[in-house]
């Protein structure tokens, strides 16, 4: 198995992906907006993926948050709302905030499981910090610790309740960059005292089936390369220091934070210690590059991986989707 996750160019997938996806073997894929039309065109994408392996629990990850990210919209889909909507209850009503949290996460996996997605890049754990990069804004659920990491492990264990697998991110933490990564390398200042905020959140859910790290330089642990690519970062930070024990992946290796061709970005994540190397421009001469570019996962990776899909049929019967978000609506009304 490659240690990549890789994307798709539109709405079908075409004779030249299916032979590069045949050959490499990626860890997973990842979809956007577009990849998707309406619920009987996604269905058709997803089962034809799984077709392509034989493997009925491969990874199909998505970015739906609720708010500015979610790649699935009205009106085929409902809108949720942003993470920020929780952060405000919470301030008045902890337990309510707790409870619209988990009921929305399940609103949101009953949409994705009737795709056939079933990893959702959901919960942001990055501690909201003043002045910072809008990149995170009203995405976090809040400015403190643990609050943020009560209401992430509510969306985990709403996820979990309809089968889908939950991703922390961004590790170790991305609320204090001053500029979006997507559009250049975010340099960190903060000492160690300052990051154990940051590092909060991530040491409560460390038992989380999957992780994000973030392309952000820290200089009080590497001064020379950012979390993604640094060995420093993620052995003694994310597996040692915070304890996280699950499937990691880089953030987008597209995005401007890094440099480099593809291939090096995606190389330097899994050399530095990456489960797998997300890749998502959907371009086929760049994921050509990236299978190129990395080795096929270790072993602790492909059993950190089933480990993780494993997680996604332990839900039970519950809420329906209409009950999940009229509950929701219900709590966040409180606010």
């Amino acid at each position: 198995m490659l240690a990549a996750i890789l994307s798709l160019s539109g709405l079908d997938l075409t004779s030249d992906e299916a032979s590069l996806f045949r050959d490499a073997g990626p860890a997973g894929y990842i979809l956007f907006a577009r990849n998707i039309q309406d619920r009987g065109q996604l269905k058709a994408l997803t089962d034809s993926l799984r077709d392509l392996h034989d493997r009925d629990d491969l990874p199909i990850l998505i970015d739906q948050e609720g708010g500015r990210v979610a790649r699935m919209r009205p009106p085929e889909w409902p809108a949720f709302p942003a993470n920020e909507a929780f952060d405000r209850l919470y301030r008045f009503a902890p337990a309510s905030a707790i409870q619209a949290a988990r009921w929305n996460a399940r609103a949101i996996a009953l949409t994705l499981t009737e795709v056939g997605i079933t990893v959702d890049c959901l919960p942001m754990l990055d501690v909201r910090q003043p002045g910072a990069s809008d990149i995170v804004g009203d995405r976090a659920l809040g400015s403190e610790p643990m609050q943020v990491a009560a209401l992430g492990r509510a969306q985990l264990e709403g996820l979990a309740s309809a089968g889908v697998v939950g991703v922390i991110k961004h590790i170790p933490g991305h609320g204090r960059a001053l500029v979006d990564s997507h559009l250049e390398l975010p340099i960190v200042d903060a000492g160690e005292e300052d990051l154990v905020i940051d590092l909060e959140p991530f040491e409560r859910l460390a038992d989380a089936p999957m992780g994000m790290t973030s392309h952000i330089l820290y200089r009080a642990w590497d001064a020379t390369l950012p979390a993604s690519q640094s060995p420093t970062v993620i052995n003694s930070i994310i597996r040692q220091r915070i304890g996280f024990g699950g499937f990691l992946m880089s953030d987008d290796i597209g995005m401007e934070a890094l440099s480099g061709d593809v291939g090096t970005r995606a190389a330097a994540c899994v050399a530095a210690g990456c489960d797998a190397a997300l890749h998502c421009s959907g371009k086929l001469d760049e994921m050509i590059r990236v299978a190129e570019a990395v080795p096929a996962m270790t072993a602790e990776g492909d059993a950190r991986l089933t480990r993780a899909m494993a997680t996604r049929f332990t839900g039970g019967e519950g809420m329906t989707l209409a009950e999940a978000i009229d509950t929701r609506d219900q709590l966040l009304a409180l606010a």
